[in-house]
């Protein structure tokens, strides 16, 4: 940011203002924007009125409140970068309004998303704020569309859409509207997505006979539209789709196809081979074929050759020909219908092209057909029973059979629906199917197969399953009014057994996800009834209902939720809670509450109205808060004396009338803030981090606390001060964490809930240097008869840093914090000597500025040995001296 000043910004009070950041422009994409407070780091909340753009950094406030004074400045952070910039400081001085009362603005959008291309797939996010008095509320819409995206969400109280992954459908026209009483404001933009290429179709290593028709296709998606090009060998080919109406050996070779738009390229590679050969049967001979009796069989011939020959088929020595039973087919293959006991034999099939010919022979076997002697039988079952179906099937016996299932047509999978079906083999020629825990999804048309190589028959049975009744259908709202809405539906399946009675459920914008019975007229809706009327619903809210259907044999699902539908507006009916207030600025009467919760609107245009008056008169002055999320209101009044008792009170409005007031409550306006300053401050440096602070308290009665400040001269400056909060009582307090040699101002101030009083005069301190940074170097431990001594190196401070005034040795027993501490001028000591157990012995330099770092080092007695001769007591040690530096 430049070192600019910014020139202060002069609003009224009720009017919209805008905090211009203009961030530098060499700065990573990805950055976030705030903005600080006054001071770092008290960063502003944004909310209704106040909005930061995540584009351009700049602050917008909606309607500008006397509050609002001070001075701001915005906040740039990377993420990648993990830095952080601010602006020099905008102060912003809000005026009082003309005539006293605040003018009212009709909503004027400021913030305006534009046109925005985004990637599919990816997350965008769309901003929109307006300014305006009363604030504007901000409604979003996606044009020619019910509803908005399921993947949207909306922040920011409002002013900030996003849409994640994002998909074509979302593709169109968003519109935002700001609304507030005195006028509306709308911008539409639009959004379009686009995506790099993908294959829907591509190419694969091909082999392909000489002289034939092939196309080679490649299909991509994407948007813009992918442009398609071809390469062989390496070369420029083509483009779109390659048709080749008669291959030669010239078209052999590698193939890739290419496609790209403006977001990517992507590449497809194959090789295509053209082939030449006589006919030939050596991997692919005519197998022996078995052909059931009146039945059909088709012989294939399929030997390998390029180009595609001829076909001719014999049975024994008679050439054969297309007839009413026999068609020799454009592939190769033999068909035979009806087929008899005559048509065995042995049968040739002759392959020819222009390279050469070739023939392969099988015999045809006819087997008896295959029959069912045991039919499944329909079958009627209550849901959660079980049951079976039998089949039973004759066969030729040189042939093997199986039995499949299946249900409506699909075949039953055994292993992955084993919870529900088993089949059970009674011999080799009858099954039997168990149903296990029959759910409703199992009724249907349930076939046998009898499958064996050379044919297959089918017997089929009905299962009914008797349940609980299928979900409603077309469930809609046919009337309403404020607390009531008729429903009508049409009936569902009752799964055979009649539907005895309907349950009504309900849910509401206040809880999405929970479904409540809802009370009806008639109380019990019959199962012959396809209307209903919901009561007892609240006013202006959006309700949606489904219905749920009960027979003898349960409850069944219910139906898909009616269209959403909003109850009649209504006057309000709940008064707001917990009214009360005071504090404040000099002057100002200040009434709070908890606002009514959405649910009890009843009604559009919900606001408040504040009536109070002082305690000894009668007439109330009543002010309407059109803000339905506002719970304090300050009534500023030059003539209210300090702490002058008020009875308030609050009640609800709609655009269909007035509701209750709540229960009276007294208020006082606020106090004057502090008039004087803190005298005598003074401060007494303790240490290279610590000092005290002092100072004569003010003689007014109206001192809630003190506020101390205190900031490094010419390091920080007084933007980056800190500040110690004490409470009216005290006088004095230590400060800690201070820098080394550095000089401070502080001063002090006091404070009551009016604000803060004016501060003491500037005291000036200058903190000591710091002790040195490196620990004493202990030399040595050495017993000298009762007493342990300690020498250590000494200490030589640099010119940063305290000299030394002596040294502090700290004796006490290892695994406790608590000891003898000694101090001494020298660099050693004589130290009690302990004999039981280890000790510990610590020695630091101590200086004005602080003491220094420890150096530690242990030490353990070994106890006396029992009383011996003089001659042996002298070769015997008395003491085990450990010494661990």
């Amino acid at each position: 940011f430049p070192d600019d000043e910014r020139e202060p910004v002069y609003v009224k009070e009720g009017q919209g203002a805008v905090l211009l950041c203009v961030p530098p422009k060499v700065w990573p994409e990805e950055v976030t924007y705030q903005w600080i407070y006054n001071e770092f780091p008290v960063f502003l909340r944004t909310d209704r009125r106040r909005f930061v753009s995540q584009n351009t950094g700049n602050l917008y406030i909606a309607k500008v409140e006397a509050q609002d004074a001070g001075n701001y400045s915005c906040f740039v952070s990377s993420p990648i970068l993990g830095k952080s910039v601010y602006s020099k400081f905008i102060p912003l001085i809000p005026l009082p309004p003309d005539d006293g009362e605040e003018k009212k603005y009709p909503a004027d959008i400021r913030v305006k998303f534009p046109d925005t291309t985004a990637m599919l797939a990816s997350n965008i996010t769309l901003e929109c704020f307006a300014l305006g008095n009363p604030i504007p509320h901000i409604v979003w819409r996606k044009v020619d569309a019910t509803d908005l995206p399921a993947n949207h969400e909306i922040s920011e109280s409002g002013a900030v859409l996003h849409l994640y992954n994002v998909q074509y459908e979302d593709v169109g026209g968003y519109d935002c509207e700001a609304i507030n009483t005195k006028g509306k404001d709308w911008h539409k933009g639009w959004l379009y997505v686009e995506s790099a290429p993908e294959w829907a179709e591509t190419i694969n290593n091909t082999q392909v006979d000489i002289g034939s028709e092939h196309t080679m296709r490649c299909v991509a998606s994407g948007k813009p539209f992918p442009f398609i090009s071809w390469y062989k060998n390496g070369f420029k080919y083509g483009k779109n789709e390659l048709k080749f109406s008669s291959l030669t050996f010239d078209d052999s070779g590698m193939y890739q196809c290419i496609a790209e738009n403006r977001h990517g390229v992507i590449y497809a590679n194959a090789e295509l081979r053209v082939v030449a050969c006589a006919p030939t049967f050596e991997h692919l001979p005519v197998n022996n074929v078995l052909a059931p009796k009146n039945g059909r069989v088709v012989i294939e011939c399929r030997p390998k050759a390029a180009p595609k020959p001829t076909f001719f088929w014999s049975k024994d020595t008679e050439l054969l020909s297309n007839s009413s039973r026999v068609f020799i087919w454009e592939d190769g293959s033999l068909e035979i219908l009806d087929v008899t006991q005559a048509d065995a034999g042995r049968y040739t099939c002759f392959a020819e092209n222009d390279l050469g010919k070739a023939n392969s022979t099988r015999p045809l076997l006819v087997t008896e057909s295959t029959k069912i002697t045991l039919a499944p039988s329909n079958v009627d079952v209550n849901a959660g029973e079980n049951t079976w179906m039998q089949c039973a099937a004759s066969h030729d016996a040189r042939v093997d059979i199986t039995f499949i299932w299946s249900q409506d047509g699909k075949e039953i999978d055994l292993i992955k629906n084993s919870a529900h079906y088993e089949s059970v083999l009674n011999g080799s020629s009858n099954s039997k199917l168990l149903i296990k825990n029959v759910q409703l999804k199992h009724a249907g048309l349930y076939t046998c197969t009898a499958n064996t190589q050379v044919d297959n028959i089918t017997a089929s049975a009905h299962l009914v399953v008797r349940g609980p009744p299928g979900a409603p259908g077309g469930v809609r709202i046919v009337n309403r009014t404020d607390k009531s809405m008729t429903l009508e539906w049409f009936r569902g399946a009752d799964h055979h057994s009649p539907i005895s009675k309907y349950i009504i459920q309900y849910r509401d914008q206040f809880s999405k996800d929970v479904w409540k019975n809802a009370t009806t007229i008639p109380s019990d809706v019959e199962g012959n009834t396809e209307t209903a009327t919901v009561i007892n619903l609240i006013p202006w809210t959006e309700y949606e209902f489904r219905v749920v259907a009960i027979n003898t044999l349960g409850t069944g699902d219910p139906s898909r939720p009616s269209p959403k539908e909003t109850t009649l507006d209504s006057d309000p009916v709940v008064a707001p809670s917990d009214v009360g207030g005071g504090g404040g600025a000099s002057r100002e009467l200040t009434i709070t509450w908890t606002p009514v919760h959405p649910q009890y609107y009843y009604g559009p245009n919900f606001g408040y109205i504040v009536a109070f008056k002082p305690h000894d008169e009668s007439e109330w002055k009543r002010v309407a808060v059109a803000d339905p999320q506002a719970k304090r209101y300050v009534h500023k009044d030059a003539s209210i004396s300090p702490l002058t008792k008020f009875d308030v009170k609050v009640k609800a409005f709609n655009n269909q009338g007035e509701g209750p007031y709540s229960l009276t409550a007294v208020v006082y306006s606020a106090q004057d803030a502090p008039s004087e300053a803190p005298e005598n401050v003074e401060g007494r440096v303790l240490s290279a981090t610590t000092s005290t602070v002092s100072w004569i308290p003010i003689p007014q009665n109206n001192i809630d606390g003190y506020q101390i400040k205190y900031w490094r001269n010419h390091e920080d400056g007084e933007g980056g001060a800190q500040r110690v909060v004490l409470p009216g009582t005290e006088n004095h307090t230590k400060l800690e964490g201070l820098k080394p040699n550095s000089e401070y101002l502080i001063e002090v101030r006091g404070y009551n809930s009016a604000g803060y009083g004016p501060p003491s005069s500037h005291f000036r301190i200058h903190t000591k240097k710091p002790p040195p940074d490196r620990p004493p170097k202990i030399l040595s431990a050495k017993i000298k008869g009762q007493s342990v001594n300690i020498a250590w190196e000494h200490v030589e401070p640099l010119a940063n840093e305290s000299t030394i005034d002596g040294y502090l040795v700290l004796y006490k027993k290892k695994g406790t914090s608590v000891g003898t501490l000694y101090t001494t001028s020298k660099r050693h000591i004589d130290l009690p000597w302990q004999a039981d157990g280890k000790y510990v012995v610590e020695v630091r330099a101590h200086t004005e500025g602080g003491d220094g770092p420890v150096a530690q080092t242990s030490i353990k007695g070994a106890g006396i040995l029992p009383t011996a001769s003089p001659s042996l007591l002298l070769l015997l040690p008395m003491v085990l001296l450990l010494l661990n530096v």
